[in-house]
């Protein structure tokens, strides 16, 4: 834009707006579209037959919930330059990561994102958002489940390590540590409820695949 200075001569004057870096919006189009198609396919599930009472779920439920918020909320936008906007200090941004490894971040949400839908297709109609038994209930030790016994979880994780990384922010640094610990606990609770219903063959699945991190009993 130029406009007319004290002498009559004109002076270009280039306005920097404030935009969000294509890495973060990156971030952004992967996760709305895994939610999307993720609510699509809670229709391929099977008839439930048990599930531990509501108010069991309630404490990995509200940590899950908070670590999804801090880490997704009040996305940042830096201006063109990459001087620290008003949003930057208000949510508290400890760092930025260079322009490659922004994209290595995205690289990594995007495998977890894969190895989420990996083992949400080898599960098929057995899969629940919530903690269930499903009918005809059994041990899948195929695809990703040879790997560990909640992959899905291991992917989202995966997704929000990544997501904490490009973010830097005081906020994600709180919601990355809720969302392990929330996603673990439904982990355990569901694994009392598979040890219960599947007996001795969850049990040997379980003594010889690791929980959540492969190679890592």
């Amino acid at each position: 834009m130029s406009q007319r200075g004290p002498s009559g001569q004109f002076t270009v004057v280039v306005l920097r707006s404030r935009v969000m870096t294509p890495p973060l919006a990156a971030l952004y189009i992967l996760w709305t579209l895994w939610g999307l198609s993720w609510l699509a396919a809670s229709l391929w599930s099977g008839r439930t037959v048990a599930r531990p009472a509501l108010r069991g779920e309630f404490g990995y439920r509200l940590l899950t919930f908070a670590g999804w918020v801090l880490l997704l909320g009040s996305a940042w936008v830096r201006r063109s330059d990459g001087v620290a906007t008003p949003a930057d200090k208000l949510i508290g941004v400890l760092w930025r990561l260079p322009t490659p490894l922004e994209w290595t971040m995205v690289v990594l949400l995007a495998a977890g994102i894969a190895f989420a839908w990996w083992a949400r297709i080898t599960l098929g109609r057995l899969w629940s958002a919530r903690i269930t038994r499903k009918e005809d209930h059994r041990v899948i030790d195929s695809g990703p489940y040879r790997l560990v016994r909640h992959p899905i979880y291991t992917g989202l994780l995966l997704g929000a390590i990544a997501t904490a990384g490009l973010r830097g922010t005081v906020l994600t640094t709180i919601g990355l540590p809720l969302f392990v610990v929330g996603y673990v606990m439904k982990a355990r609770i569901e694994e009392r409820l598979l040890r219960d219903s599947l007996g001795d063959d969850y049990e040997a699945y379980a003594a010889r695949v690791p929980m959540l991190v492969p190679f890592i009993g």
